[in-house]
C-alpha cells in the first residue's frame, strides 16, 4: 500500500483554500505516477497491458510479448480475428443468461482456462499462486507450468482445489516419473503435455535481452529493473526466484547454474506417438495434448485416448509462418470434435475472440497473455481483472447475437468469410 503524500507546511494566514487543494492533488499525483500505477478506467485488456508494460522489466515483458523470427504468426494469430463477423439479432428474450460449462467434466464459471505461461513467478512475486488463487475464485482451471518459479506444492499450498499441471516431453523418465508422483500428491488433476517443444523456435527479442534458463543478467537489464521500483521490492520479498518444480529435483541441478545445461540437453528430440503413450500411461489420469495445428495430428491424438486436445500454435512462440490457431480450428473441430474435447489457445485478447472460438465449435478456450497482462499489473487483483473483463464482453456479446446459454451457441452467430481457411494447392 502506498504512503500518503508529505504535506509542507504552509503558511495558512496567506494561503487560499483553492490553494490547499491544489497542493493535496499535485502531492496525490506525483505519488500515483512515481509509483507506475495511473491509468483510466481499466476497461480492456490492452489496458492492463499497458500497466503490465510500466511495471514489469522488459526482459520479461518481451519474453510474454513477442513470438517466433518475424513473428508473421504471433501477429496473425489476433488480426485472424477480425475477418470473423457477428450477426446481431434482436428481440430476443435476453434474460437468465449463463455462462456456466464443464471442461474434464468439471464445471466452470465459463469455458476457460489459464494456459501454462513460463517464468510468471518472475512477471510478479509469487505470481504462479496470485493466478492460481484468482482461478480458483473465478471458478475456471489454472494450469501450471513445469518451468514456474512457485513449486507445484507452492501453489498446491495456497490453493483449495485441484488445478492443471502442464509437462514438457522430456528425456529423463526418473525425472518425469517423479515429477508426476508429485502433481499427482498435489491433487492435480489433470496433465497438459505440451508436444509442440521438442526444439525451441528462435525468439530474436529473448536472445538480445539475454533471456534463458535461469536469465543472464546484463548491465542493460539491471538498469532496467532498477527502474521497477514495486516490481523490485517485490521480488526482494520473496524467497521464491528460481524454477521451483526443477532445481533441487532434477538430477544433477541444485542451483540456478546447473539449470542452463540441464535445459539444454532435456527435451526430447525424438519424441514420437508411441513415447507420448508412455507419457500419458505413465500419468494415468485425464491428459489434454496441446500444440495441435494439423487434423492428421488431431485423429493421432484421439486414437490414443487423450481426453482433449490444445488447438495452438504456442502463441506464434514456436513455428513461423504457420496459419493462425483460429484459421486452423474449424479444419480440426470437423476432424476429431465428436470423439473427444477440443480447447482452442492463441491470440485471444477479448471476450469477443473467446467467443468466436467457441461458436466455431471449441469445448473451452486456453488464455495466456491475457492473464499475463493482469498478473503483470496488479497481481492476484489483475488476474482477477483479466477474466472478469473477459466474461463480460462474452456474456454481452452473447446476448447482443441471440443467445442466453454459452452451451448452445454455434456457427450460425458468425459470419465467417468463404476463404477464411484459404485453398491450398497440392
Amino acid at each position: 500500500m502506498s504512503q500518503r503524500p508529505h504535506r509542507r507546511a504552509k503558511n495558512h494566514a496567506t494561503q487560499q483554500p483553492e490553494d490547499f487543494i491544489l497542493s493535496d492533488v499535485n502531492g496525490i499525483l506525483e505519488q500515483i505516477i512515481k509509483g507506475g500505477w495511473f491509468v483510466a478506467v481499466i476497461t480492456c485488456i490492452d489496458d492492463l497491458k499497458k500497466i503490465y508494460q510500466r511495471r514489469v522489466p522488459k526482459m520479461f515483458y518481451d519474453y510474454c510479448e513477442t513470438g517466433s523470427w518475424s513473428e508473421q504468426t504471433f501477429h496473425e494469430n489476433t488480426s485472424d480475428f477480425n475477418s470473423i463477423y457477428f450477426r446481431q439479432r434482436v428481440a430476443v428474450d435476453m434474460t437468465n443468461r449463463t455462462t456456466q460449462s464443464t471442461l474434464l467434466g468439471e464445471p466452470v464459471s465459463v469455458p476457460m482456462a489459464l494456459s501454462p505461461v513460463g517464468l510468471t513467478g518472475m512477471q510478479h512475486a509469487d505470481g504462479e499462486i496470485h493466478a492460481a488463487r484468482a482461478a480458483e475464485k473465478f471458478g475456471v482451471p489454472f494450469t501450471l507450468s513445469t518451468l514456474s518459479i512457485c513449486s507445484i506444492e507452492d501453489v498446491a499450498a495456497a490453493t483449495s482445489k485441484p488445478f492443471w499441471f502442464q509437462v514438457y516431453t522430456l528425456k529423463d523418465d526418473d525425472f518425469m516419473e517423479r515429477l508426476m508422483a508429485r502433481a499427482r500428491k498435489a491433487g492435480c488433476s489433470a496433465i497438459v503435455i505440451t508436444l509442440d517443444l521438442q526444439v525451441q523456435g528462435q525468439r530474436h527479442k529473448d536472445l538480445k535481452n539475454g533471456l534463458s534458463a535461469p536469465p543472464k543478467l546484463t548491465l542493460s537489464s539491471i538498469a532496467d529493473m532498477m527502474t521497477k521500483v514495486s516490481w523490485g521490492l517485490g521480488m526482494l520479498q520473496t524467497k521464491r526466484r528460481t524454477f521451483g518444480n526443477v532445481v533441487g529435483h532434477a538430477k544433477g541441478v541444485t542451483d540456478p547454474g546447473s539449470l542452463s545445461s540441464w535445459t539444454a540437453e532435456a527435451f526430447d528430440h525424438a519424441l514420437d506417438w508411441d513415447r507420448v503413450k508412455e507419457l500419458m500411461d505413465m500419468w494415468g489420469g485425464k491428459v489434454v495434448l496441446k500444440g495441435i495445428m494439423d487434423p492428421e495430428d488431431a485423429r493421432r491424438a484421439a486414437d490414443l485416448g487423450a481426453d482433449a486436445i490444445v488447438v495452438s500454435n504456442h502463441g506464434g512462440r514456436q513455428l513461423d509462418c504457420a496459419l493462425s490457431a483460429i484459421r486452423m480450428l474449424p479444419e480440426i473441430i470437423d476432424a476429431v470434435g465428436e470423439r473427444m474435447e477440443v480447447y482452442f489457445d492463441s491470440g485471444i485478447r477479448s471476450g469477443q475472440d473467446a467467443l468466436k472460438a467457441l461458436a466455431m465449435g471449441a469445448d473451452g478456450v486456453m488464455i495466456g497473455r491475457s492473464w499475463v497482462y493482469g498478473l503483470g499489473a496488479m497481481g492476484e487483483a489483475g488476474v482477477t481483472k483479466a477474466l472478469e473483463i473477459l466474461h463480460k464482453e462474452l456474456d454481452t456479446t452473447m446476448a447482443l447475437c441471440g443467445h442466453r446459454d454459452i452451451n448452445q451457441v454455434d456457427r450460425q452467430i458468425l459470419r465467417i468469410p468463404a476463404d477464411f481457411q484459404g485453398q491450398w494447392a497440392d
